[in-house]
């Protein structure tokens, strides 16, 4: 796995690339260096937010413009309204500094495994009983056949995209209905979910109290 460390403090940055023990590290201590080596290759970010030449949070948004690469945000800012944003700007994971290089390895593993159990294939996302193919839009259930709406099918493709990961209401609504309209109400996302979780039995479509929803991960298919 190729890992990229994105962390100004230099020591810090080379201890986690000694923890992490893997032959391919990539260090980079501000935005401009991450960008130079950054690309399809990558496995997965360890990013700071707090950067000389910018914020993390940037990047980052700037990457969910084009990738999913997992992104691990590992930063001094532990206030709840940071964790929020962190995770609202996509990243998969977020740890406080000061942090235990025991917890940073298995969060690393967690986030790696996450990517490698979320089979897709062609834009086909297979867990189960469920085939979801997402270009052809043709959704099964076993061997029985699902019609989804337009929106149903955006909201469902975000979810598997990003198994055991929480995903914010205000995330949701933003890259499911922006496209579509310059208002949406309410409980529009609260009514696409109930519709997914009739039209998909057993769907693993957790509601998270507050914060949003996520779609939850086995650890083995």
């Amino acid at each position: 796995m190729k890992i990229l460390i994105v962390e100004d403090d230099k020591a810090l940055n080379n201890g986690i690339a000694l923890s992490l023990g893997s032959d391919d590290i990539l260090q980079a201590f501000c935005i401009a260096e991450a960008e130079k080596v950054l690309d399809s290759s990558i496995d997965l970010m360890i990013l700071d937010i707090n950067l000389p030449d910018g914020s993390g949070l940037d990047l980052c948004r700037r990457i969910r413009q084009t990738s999913s690469l997992p992104i691990i945000f590992l930063t001094a800012n532990d206030m709840e309204v940071d964790i929020v944003t962190g995770l609202e700007s996509g990243a998969d994971d977020y740890i406080t500094k000061p942090f235990s290089l025991a917890v940073l390895r298995a969060r690393v593993n967690t986030v790696l495994r996450r990517k490698s159990n979320n089979q897709h294939d062609n834009g086909v996302f297979r867990s189960g009983n469920f085939v979801f193919d997402f270009d052809s839009m043709k959704f099964l259930v076993g061997d029985m056949p699902v019609e989804l709406s337009k929106i149903e099918q955006k909201l469902l493709k975000i979810l598997v995209q990003n198994p055991g990961q929480t995903l914010p209401r205000e995330m949701l609504l933003d890259r499911v209905w922006t496209d579509n309209a310059e208002f949406v109400e309410a409980n529009a996302l609260s009514v696409a979910v109930k519709r997914l979780r009739q039209k998909i039995p057993n769907a693993p479509i957790k509601s998270i109290y507050g914060i949003g929803y996520l779609w939850e991960a086995k650890q083995r298919e």
